[in-house]
């Protein structure tokens, strides 16, 4: 990865930064706050069968990162093109 100069290289990094801790708090909230802290309130829906509290603690919060993997995916291509530092 060659960037044109320094002050492109920290715009790059900067965004790559934001985006990455953007989608960690979107996975904390869902593991923590759906998962343990919304639990109770939670649990009074139905789905699939189970509580969804019990739902998120067990196996939405899994599901959510893994979607996040495929949004940061998509969203670090696009912004490999935006700084030209994208793989052919």
């Amino acid at each position: 990865m060659a960037f044109e100069n320094n002050e492109k290289a920290e715009g790059y990094w900067r965004e790559n930064l934001r985006l990455v801790l953007g989608l960690l708090a979107i996975w904390a909230a869902v593991s923590f706050g759906c998962g343990i802290l919304l639990v109770d309130v939670l649990n009074e829906i139905h789905f699939m069968g189970f509580k969804l509290g019990f739902w998120f603690a067990q196996q939405g919060a899994i599901y959510v990162f893994v979607a996040l993997i495929f949004v940061y995916v998509a969203k670090a291509n696009t912004l490999d093109k935006k700084y030209g530092v994208h793989e052919d």
